[in-house]
């Protein structure tokens, strides 16, 4: 039987791996002012698979802080613009849009919910922001997945579930 060799080297860890901490960690920490260079400077990274992730998540922790705010606009618009050549960031800013649109009590359509990614379907169901059970009955009736329509139906019956 042989045992664990306790004295081995670690394997290095990929240099993207730093990178990605790095810019999760600035992206964080970034001033308001200085958002759209940064965002811009990580996706200029030769990792775009990285670099997406990192500003995906970054984007999906300023949207749900800004969601039902008055300053969501502005800021979707220009992170738009900065990811404007990522189909991926733009399409979930454009899903966070219609989450605020929900959340607001905005006009959407049918369409919107049932064409709009797992994503979505599986985040409309779950935060605490979209309380339309307009939204939640037709996602318990026609989302995507199993997951996504007991995610709703549990929540439309919820007490504190607006009729």
């Amino acid at each position: 039987m042989t045992g664990l060799h306790v004295d081995e080297e670690p394997a290095e860890e990929p240099a993207e791996h730093g990178r990605f901490a790095c810019y999760l960690q600035a992206l964080e920490a970034v001033a308001e002012a200085d958002e759209a260079n940064l965002v811009a400077s990580v996706l200029r990274d030769q990792d775009m698979t990285m670099a997406d992730s990192a500003v995906c998540r970054h984007l999906d922790r300023r949207a749900a802080d800004l969601l039902t705010g008055p300053a969501f606009t502005a800021w979707a618009r220009t992170m738009t613009e900065v990811s404007a050549d990522r189909d991926f960031l733009t399409l979930r800013l454009r899903e966070w849009t219609l989450l605020r649109t929900i959340a607001l009590g905005r006009p959407w359509t049918a369409e919107d919910l049932t064409s709009a990614s797992d994503w979505f379907q599986r985040t409309a169901t779950t935060m605490r922001f979209v309380v339309s059970p307009e939204a939640l009955s037709l996602l318990a009736e026609r989302g995507r997945t199993r997951r996504v329509r007991n995610a709703a139906s549990r929540q439309l019956q919820r007490p504190d579930q607006p009729n």
